[in-house]
């Protein structure tokens, strides 16, 4: 599993020095199809988020997010899930955890499903002005992304 967020304009629900944002939060398989997905107000840190979609961590499973998601509650999630985190240290950590530089190369899966999503207009160019509407959008956007991804090549 992969998971990273990706900003998008909202109505109202969080404000930052940008204005008036909201972030998407995705969790993916390693084939860039979507697990779960969440939307927080600008300001909310990253890992909070992190700790809901993490719900379905499993036992052998490897959980890559950047350094926004070092946190000592998403690592204990981690192990509690019997799953590895291989998320790179912060600078400020006195025992850093593992961490396997080849295989944080592999992320950009999740990368590649936040373009995926931004290939649908209405989900890049954020036109509905309610949450619940583009989260709406964008579950339906990670449907049609899940069955590209199962479709036969041959």
């Amino acid at each position: 599993h992969g998971l990273e967020k990706r900003g998008a304009e909202d109505h109202g629900m969080g404000r930052t020095r940008g204005g008036l944002t909201t972030k998407l939060h995705a969790l993916v398989d390693g084939a860039g199809r979507p697990v779960a997905m969440t939307l927080t107000a600008g300001q909310v840190h990253d890992s909070r988020a992190a700790l809901g979609l993490m719900e379905g961590l499993r036992t052998g499973q490897t959980l890559m997010a950047d350094k926004a998601y070092d946190a000592d509650a998403i690592l204990a999630r981690c192990r509690a899930a019997g799953a590895r985190a291989n998320i790179p240290p912060k600078a400020y950590r006195k025992t850093p955890q593992p961490f396997d530089r080849a295989l944080y190369r592999r992320r950009n899966v999740v990368g590649r499903f936040f373009n995926r999503i931004k290939q649908y207009r209405g989900m890049a160019t954020r036109y509905d002005k309610h949450a619940e509407t583009f989260m709406a959008g964008l579950t339906l956007a990670a449907i049609r992304i899940t069955i590209q991804c199962n479709e036969s090549t041959a």
